[in-house]
């Protein structure tokens, strides 16, 4: 392989498709970007301006979604209630991350401790 000496440009949209190819799975992030011909830390810089929300692609960036949840629905009065669990009515979560993997955790888990394992699962 030989240098050109020409510096290649890059539009926005094909630098987060490179991103979001190297969160996919079809490899790592070095296989990726010797797929596309670019060095690693090129591409460690595209991720993080990916993740800040720098690169324009008409898509949001990679965040958390604010969640609520919604009371139970009341059922209409019956002649006999039913008696009411001792356990909590949640007592695991599955959360299916951008890279496809599936974290079950119970839903009394520290958030710090989630944070963690979601960085570590899903490193951006």
């Amino acid at each position: 392989m030989t240098d050109t000496g020409r510096r290649r440009r890059w539009t926005d949209a094909q630098k987060v498709r490179i991103v979001e190819e190297s969160f996919g799975p079809r490899g790592s992030m070095g296989e990726t970007a010797r797929r596309h011909d670019i060095g690693r830390t090129l591409l460690v810089r595209w991720r993080r301006e990916y993740r800040n929300g720098e690169l324009s692609s008409g898509a949001s960036p990679l965040g958390f979604m604010p969640v609520t949840l919604a009371p139970p629905a009341v059922p209409p009065l019956s002649p006999a209630p039913k008696p009411v669990p001792a356990s909590p009515l949640v007592e695991r979560a599955e959360i299916t991350l951008l890279n496809g993997r599936r974290l079950s955790v119970s839903a009394m888990i520290d958030p710090a401790v989630l944070t963690r394992l979601v960085q570590v699962l899903d490193p951006a």
